[in-house]
């Protein structure tokens, strides 16, 4: 028997090709829409028994906030998330929104059909290689290659990263001048660059961010010491 359903995806082609799919496979598709962000609205006047949910980026903050209305507001309705190969924060970001399943944008349509079987029937749908995975990384978590923190002080020289470093501690320009030996003018032309590199505009949202990112901690590990160090 079909099943009354909605896709949802940022992605209007996306949209409609599994609506279309799903619609020869004998389901009910009241609507592919577009984008996301009006997605709560539409679900929740339609009330369809099943919404197909797609999303590109599933661990950033918001991206579930329509999951959360349906669900408060239509509880009837299984939302099932359709995402790519999800981080831990992404698949628990899904559920903790009330999402009944997980599955794998690049899933065969017969995937997406046993998903919406399962949450139909009151269970939980996530392939056992995505929930392990997800446990895998968990227990043992990688570095992250995105570090905000790291991201921003690969961008300084380690002249610059020194001249973070004081200016953090409060140092003005006539203080990092004398501690590093270099011409006030040199010590301003420093923590200009590293304003601009930063994208802030003053000495104190430069220590915020710093400190906010980890940046600070990780540029104290590698400010050149003693009186010798170059840039």
């Amino acid at each position: 028997m079909g099943v009354r359903l909605m896709v949802i995806d940022d992605h209007r082609l996306l949209a409609e090709a599994l609506a279309s799919a799903l619609k020869l496979r004998g389901h009910r598709v009241l609507a592919a829409a577009a984008p996301t962000a009006g997605a709560a609205e539409l679900v929740v006047s339609r009330a369809p028994e099943i919404c197909l949910f797609g999303t590109a980026a599933p661990a950033e903050p918001g991206t579930f906030d329509p999951v959360v209305r349906i669900r408060r507001e239509r509880p009837q309705t299984a939302v099932v998330v359709l995402g790519p190969v999800p981080s831990p924060r992404g698949i628990a970001a899904a559920f903790a929104a009330g999402a009944a399943g997980y599955v794998r944008h690049d899933e065969r349509i017969e995937g997406v059909e046993r998903a919406m079987a399962k949450v139909r029937a009151g269970e939980a749908a996530i392939a056992p290689q995505l929930l392990q995975g997800a446990f895998a990384e968990l227990l043992n978590p990688a570095e992250q290659p995105d570090d905000e923190g790291r991201r921003l002080l690969q961008m300084l020289t380690p002249r610059e990263v020194e001249v973070l470093v004081r200016v953090a501690e409060g140092e003005d320009t006539r203080l990092i001048a004398a501690g590093m030996r270099i011409a006030p003018s040199t010590a301003r032309t420093h923590v200009q660059r590293v304003l601009m590199k930063l994208g802030v505009g003053s000495r104190l949202e430069a220590a915020a961010l710093a400190a906010r990112t980890g940046l600070l901690d990780r540029a104290v590990l590698e400010t050149p010491q003693g009186p010798d160090a170059v840039g």
